[in-house]
């Protein structure tokens, strides 16, 4: 009963025993590892459908990374947007007067009233316009960086900002020649 629970072993093996060259347990062992070769399962090559879904599979995926990373980048859009309209509304200087105030934007002129120290900040560069929706407000020149930090596309007008103000000879000459025209002081455009 002992032989049978053992796997079965070929005739050499058997011949190997019988002349004591071989000891029991390692033909067992050895019949065992051959048995389990036998039955185990082959990794067998991909077929063609398999090869195709996989590849399918890899493809969505990449399509949904790429996807997921669109969706991120509008959302973080958003949320600048969000939280530079929420500083222009807690930050906004309170506009009273009946003295007009024209700046472009979009290529057309626009008008704030303003009254007289708001426009001597405005043309200081103390106070900047930024246009939420339709409506343009005042901010103080903190709020205003805070403000194009987040979307520059809501600053409509800041004379304080050098940055985009390159000087350049020819302005230089202009500057030179109207140098000799007197502006009047109560001119306001």
């Amino acid at each position: 009963m002992r032989n049978q629970d053992m796997a079965k072993a070929n005739p050499l093996q058997e011949q190997l025993l019988k002349a004591g060259l071989v000891k029991k347990s390692k033909v067992a062992e050895v019949a065992r590892a051959q048995n389990k070769a036998r039955h185990a399962k082959t990794p067998t090559q991909p077929t063609e459908v398999q090869i195709e879904a996989e590849r399918a599979r890899v493809e969505k995926a990449e399509r949904d990374r790429a996807l997921a990373a669109e969706h991120k980048a509008k959302m973080r859009v958003a949320e600048l947007a969000a939280q530079a309209r929420q500083i222009i509304d807690d930050k906004k200087v309170a506009r009273s007067g009946e003295m007009e105030y024209r700046f472009t934007a979009d290529g057309a002129i626009r008008t704030l009233l303003v009254n007289e120290e708001l426009r001597k900040m405005l043309s200081s560069g103390a106070l900047v316009i930024a246009r939420v929706g339709d409506r343009y407000e005042l901010l103080p020149r903190l709020a205003g960086d805070k403000v194009r930090e987040r979307d520059a596309s809501m600053i409509v007008l800041d004379h304080g900002d050098k940055s985009d103000a390159t000087p350049s000879i020819v302005n230089a000459e202009d500057d030179a020649y109207y140098a000799q025209f007197e502006v009047p002081d109560d001119l306001a455009w």
